[in-house]
């Protein structure tokens, strides 16, 4: 791959020191990738499964921030 620009290599490859943690949430039978920020709140990166319809609902477009608040369930 041939990369041409103007911005030095130091400030293209330097490594973040924030680190993003990702996770998977099933909103209205809805499976979504969502990037986990302070607090409760995550932010929609992609939709993985869904009714075609879904796709088209504003409410699961990346960029979207939800209010994240994690449960433990009992599995017997």
């Amino acid at each position: 791959m041939t990369h041409y620009t103007i911005i030095p290599w130091e400030l293209i490859w330097e490594s973040s020191d924030i680190e993003e943690t990702y996770g998977e949430v099933e909103v209205g039978g809805v499976l979504l990738q969502v990037r986990l920020e302070q607090g409760n709140k995550a932010t929609i990166v992609r939709m993985l499964r869904g009714e075609l319809e879904d796709y088209l609902n504003p409410s699961y477009a990346p960029g979207q921030e939800i209010v994240y608040l994690p449960s433990l369930q009992n599995r017997r």
